[in-house]
């Protein structure tokens, strides 16, 4: 278990402030615009970065002061940082070379890590001639090779082409259902974040926004600034509250049809400003009296077509 608690470190550009609890065995991803502390948040619990107040608990021991070497913590940096000049093998025993490890129990366990990660015998291979997504798997050997408490990942997946990502998001999920590890997954793709993860933790500048599952983040929002950033969304006037709507809630029909949805709530008129194909549906941008609408559609309508948008439901936010 891992628990950040009153976390405080300043920055010019921002402050960070921190509290939050990751159960063991559990995948949770950190998720927010750019600058807003996400990379951060992982080099103060590895220790790459002091804190200016709060303490790190890790297995109920606090780490706050402990060097990164003695938090018992596997880190996967970006670029991997691999070293050029060694093997594979050399590479993912690295950590454990560090510790005295006896030669034929380390070679025992890079062996095991290569079979783990589906690359057995690439040990004497040089990093230079691997993939991308091969480099990303030894990384990830290297950082479970001390048998880390905690596996940190600062968006390992950045560099790769969207079809090895979704593969290797995979493979993490395997690994660490497999393993009962927990892991600390920072991404900026909200896909990724909603796909994989327990619970997500959302941040802006510095700040913990929202903190719960991919369900109810998506379905509850604690405001428009999650709402928008986990998933398409239109905003709506309703009583003194403004209503979320997803596009998937909003149903679209002719203007002349007289047939009404008997669960609608509410209707609109709407024009068509512009579409998206997205395969399984069309993505509409919708004018309406009440502002921009998206809605999800099976059908084809094109530009400056008049609609009929009607919906049921949402999730109510106070009025702004």
């Amino acid at each position: 278990m891992i628990r950040l608690e009153r976390l405080r470190k300043a920055y010019p550009e921002f402050n960070m402030e921190l509290d939050f609890m990751v159960d063991a065995g559990e995948l949770v991803s950190v998720l927010g615009p750019s600058g807003s502390g996400k990379t951060t948040t992982l080099r103060l619990i590895a220790g790459f970065e002091t804190v200016d107040a709060g303490r790190i608990v890790i297995d109920g021991e606090d780490v706050t002061k402990l060097p990164p070497a003695q938090r018992h913590i596997g880190y996967v940096f970006q670029d991997y940082t691999l070293f050029p000049h060694m093997s594979v093998a050399q590479n993912v025993g690295y950590g454990l070379r560090i510790r005295r490890v006896e030669p034929a129990r380390m070679r025992r366990r890079v062996d095991e890590l290569l079979e783990l990660m589906d690359l057995p015998g690439y040990g004497k291979r040089r990093v230079d001639t691997l993939s991308g997504g091969e480099r990303q798997r030894v990384a990830i050997a290297r950082a479970l090779a001390v048998d880390p408490v905690l596996l940190l990942l600062d968006e390992p997946f950045s560099s790769i082409d969207e079809v090895l990502r979704r593969d290797l998001r995979r493979e993490i999920v395997r690994l660490q259902r497999e393993l009962g590890i927990t892991v600390l997954f920072v991404t900026h793709s909200r896909q990724e974040a909603l796909s994989i993860s327990d619970r997500v933790a959302i941040l802006r500048q510095g700040r913990l926004v929202q903190y719960a599952s991919p369900v109810e983040l998506y379905r509850r929002p604690a405001d428009e600034f999650v709402a928008g950033f986990v998933g398409e969304m239109s905003a709506v006037p309703y009583n003194r509250t403004t209503r979320i709507l997803r596009p998937e809630q909003i149903s679209l029909g002719p203007a002349d049809s007289t047939a009404a949805d008997a669960t609608a709530e509410r209707s609109v008129a709407a024009t068509v400003q512009s579409r998206q194909f997205l395969g399984f549906a069309w993505l509409y941008e919708l004018d309406t009296e009440l502002g921009r609408l998206l809605a999800y559609d099976s059908r084809r309508y094109e530009p400056e077509t008049e609609l009929v948008a009607r919906w049921s439901a949402g999730s109510e936010l106070p009025r702004e």
